[in-house]
């Protein structure tokens, strides 16, 4: 925490006791020590203008830094409530302001400590107090059933709202992590395919140095049969050359960037996707068709990183906790594309079935399931990007339990595992134009 923000806090603070002290002596008359009450505000009035000129304006605060801040504040307000009448005391309300702000900053283990110390100070300050009077003698006081009702209040609201104040903090790290992550994994596929048409200009801008090199050593190694050290040499620089070549192939390969090879049938996309989990000893089946009155021939989409990435996720997950075998069900009909990918695995948990896709769900297996889930403890992070970045394509995505509803009788056996469909509007995704495109023909030459 930056100490600026603390500071500025603390001037507010300052300035509403000020306000306060004063109104309370000049509108209702009140009989303060005014000495003592001047000698608190001042004392933060002090810590503030050290602060300031001592450290940075940009200095940044440890969480030890943080609490003994806090601490000063909650004990500052407790003597300036002491000499004011203690919990009859409207503004004793104030203190829950240090341990709310410990909650949202800080761990929750210094947050309970500041909230032990606040909830002391108000205990103490039910007995021992200066009590509120007036310039002619006369006491302002609640009845000790309020005063105790107000204390009761304070205790409640400095354990609730710091308990809910480091949910929520919590929560809202925990998603800033997760699109993070979801951020980086994207900028890693773009960054991979614009990598691709860098290395594929490359093995083609070097095809023929390489080619050249390669001519010239060979006639080298003819010329020099009677320097056969040197000949070696030449025939190294010719292997090298050749080593090269092969190089800049494969990489080429992977790293075209061709406009046609960024769409594919639908299928051919979600066999890339599943690709590095198909020889991990579980059988991918795949199943290929249109639904309803649709076109037999398969939709044309976009290879986008997010789609390939996300699926990849899916498939994965269910790979992992199959026990032989996972199916795909690939599906089009003329307004939807569907894709369900099921396996004969335990199933999601029913502790984060309803939570799936939230970040950092974890499942605790319990005695009754050990090895149940055998390569995880959990499923949050993975699965929350793989349904941000297919929702970000315009997918809808559902997670179940229990026998596949569109199981055949050949099936060699029971899809009863988890089940994941991801469903899209064909207008989002589908570019079917594609396919309707004429044969490009054979590359004419150029006439000069």
């Amino acid at each position: 925490m930056r100490l600026r923000t603390l500071i500025v806090l603390r001037w507010i603070a300052v300035a509403g006791q000020l306000v306060a002290i004063t109104v309370a002596q000049r509108l209702f008359d009140l009989d303060l020590n005014i000495g003592l009450c001047f000698l608190a505000i001042g004392t933060a009035i002090s810590a503030n203008l050290i602060a300031i000129f001592v450290y940075p304006e940009n200095k940044r605060l440890s969480e030890t830094e943080v609490a003994m801040t806090l601490l000063f504040d909650i004990s500052q307000l407790a003597f300036l409530l002491f000499l004011t009448g203690g919990l009859n005391n409207p503004f004793a309300l104030l203190i829950l302001a240090p341990v709310t702000i410990s909650a949202t900053a800080l761990n929750p283990r210094t947050t309970a400590v500041l909230g032990a110390v606040a909830i002391t100070l108000v205990t103490l300050l039910t007995q021992f107090y200066f009590p509120l009077t007036t310039t002619t003698g006369d006491v302002m006081a609640l009845p000790r059933d309020f005063v105790f009702g107000f204390w009761v209040s304070i205790v409640i609201g400095v354990v609730f709202l710091a308990a809910y104040a480091q949910r929520v903090t919590a929560e809202l790290h925990a998603m800033s992590d997760a699109l993070t992550a979801t951020q980086m994994a994207l900028a890693r596929e773009q960054k991979l395919t614009d990598l691709g048409g860098v290395v594929a200009a490359a093995a083609h801008e070097l095809g023929t140095p390489l080619a050249t090199i390669k001519l010239v050593s060979a006639e080298l190694r003819d010329e020099l049969e009677k320097l056969p050290h040197l000949q070696e040499d030449a025939r190294l620089i010719n292997q090298q050359a050749d080593r090269c070549r092969d190089i800049l192939l494969s990489m080429g390969r992977a790293g075209k960037d061709d406009l046609l090879l960024r769409r594919a049938p639908l299928a051919t996309v979600v066999r890339e996707a599943a690709e590095p989990h198909a020889n991990r000893g579980k059988e991918i089946i795949y199943t290929v068709h249109p639904e309803g009155e649709a076109d037999g021939r398969q939709p044309v989409i976009d290879r986008r990183p997010e789609i390939v990435h996300g699926l990849r996720n899916l498939i994965q997950n269910a790979v992992d906790f199959s026990k032989d075998r996972v199916w795909i069900d690939v599906v089009w009909s003329e307004r939807l594309i569907t894709l369900r990918i099921i396996d004969d695995g335990p199933g999601f948990s029913q502790n984060v079935l309803g939570r799936i896709g939230d970040p950092f769900v974890r499942y605790r297996r319990s005695s009754g399931d050990q090895g149940a889930r055998p390569a995880y403890e959990g499923m949050g992070l993975g699965l929350f990007i793989a349904k941000t970045l297919l929702e970000r394509s315009g997918a809808e995505l559902s997670f179940a339990n229990g026998r596949e509803p569109f199981t055949v009788s050949e099936e060699p056996s029971i899809r009863d595992g988890a089940i994941v469909e991801v469903r899209w509007d064909r207008s989002l995704l589908a570019a079917d134009d594609l396919e309707e495109r004429p044969a490009l023909g054979r590359n004419q030459p150029i006439e000069i």
